[in-house]
C-alpha cells in the first residue's frame, strides 16, 4: 500500500515522481526499470464477451459500478484504446477510479465506496476480476466474488449467482 505503484493509483504522487521512486524500487530489488517504461505498457485486451454480458447485466435491471485502479492520463489526445475503454465506462451506472477517491483495490474503504454510490450491502453484491488479492477483501465483506480469467468460465459462475444466460 505505500510502494510507488499503490502512491500513483491514489495520485498522492506525479508521473514524474513514479518514474523515479518505481526505478529506485526496482533497482533495489536487482534491475532499475524507470517508471515511465512500466506506463507505457499498461493497456490490457477489452474482452468483448465480458462487455456484452456487461450490457445483458445492466438490460436485466442489475446496477453496476466499476472499481478500477488507474492513473491520471497525462495523453493530451485519447488513443482509440482509451476512446473504446471509456466508451464501456459510460456503461456503469457508477465508475470508482483509484487516482479520484484516494485509495484503491484492495482496500476495503474501496469497495465501501462503491456500495454507498450503489445503496447496497456488500451481501447484495457479485465483484468480479482478474486479480486474486482484489477478490480477498470483497469476500470478507460479504460479496460474492469471481476471479476472471477464461471469460466463459467466469460469465457461467455469474449465471449461477444472478441468474441470467450468457449464451445466446
Amino acid at each position: 500500500d505505500s510502494n510507488a505503484w499503490a502512491l500513483l493509483e491514489r495520485s498522492d504522487i506525479s508521473p514524474a515522481d513514479f518514474d523515479r521512486l518505481f526505478a529506485e524500487e526496482s533497482h533495489a530489488l536487482g534491475h532499475r526499470i524507470p517508471g515511465a517504461d512500466v506506463l507505457a505498457l499498461l493497456a490490457g485486451d477489452v474482452r468483448p464477451e465480458m462487455v456484452r454480458a456487461l450490457d445483458h447485466v445492466i438490460a436485466s435491471g442489475f446496477r453496476t459500478a466499476c472499481l478500477t485502479n488507474n492513473v491520471v492520463s497525462t495523453s493530451p489526445d485519447p488513443t482509440p484504446r482509451q476512446r473504446e475503454v471509456a466508451a464501456i465506462m459510460a456503461k456503469f451506472d457508477y465508475v470508482v477510479e483509484s487516482s479520484k477517491v484516494g485509495c484503491r483495490k484492495p482496500e476495503p474503504r474501496f469497495y465501501e465506496i462503491a456500495c454507498k454510490l450503489l445503496e447496497v450491502s456488500p451481501t447484495q453484491c457479485v465483484f468480479l476480476d482478474d486479480l486474486g488479492i482484489n477478490l480477498k477483501p470483497a469476500a470478507a465483506m460479504g460479496m460474492r466474488t469471481i476471479k476472471v480469467g477464461d471469460p466463459s468460465l467466469a460469465l457461467r459462475e455469474l449465471s449461477d449467482h444472478i441468474g441470467l444466460d450468457f449464451h445466446h
